[in-house]
């Protein structure tokens, strides 16, 4: 279950932030994680409520916007959606992933 790893993470982001900009209270967390990042954002939710207990962000709203996976094929140009791990214009399989691996804080609410 790596999202405890990466709620921790979370918290030592937050905690620096408070630390650097002097707030003391944490309203709402705003995330983006793609859907290709391997975060289960339910289980993400649970864990960070964990390792948020009796800290400034206990009790904050974790809102978590899902990015989704968009590719690029070199042969044709395509960019969009993927379908599979083929390009859904031409068929070729020189595509990249261009989005849905991200995960970080987009921002945060505080007071």
């Amino acid at each position: 279950m790596h999202e405890l790893t990466l709620a921790n993470n979370l918290m030592v982001v937050i905690e620096n932030e408070a630390k650097a900009r002097g707030f003391s209270r944490v309203l709402e967390i705003r995330i983006r994680a793609g859907t290709h990042s391997g975060v289960l954002p339910e289980c993400l939710r649970e864990c960070f409520t964990l390792a948020a207990a009796g800290s400034c962000a206990e009790g904050a709203a974790l809102s978590i916007e899902t990015v989704e996976a968009a590719v690029h094929c070199a042969g044709c140009g395509y960019d969009g959606p993927p379908k599979g791990w083929l390009c859904p214009r031409c068929g070729g399989e020189d595509i990249r992933l261009t989005a849905g691996r991200e995960f970080y804080v987009e921002s945060l609410a505080v007071e």
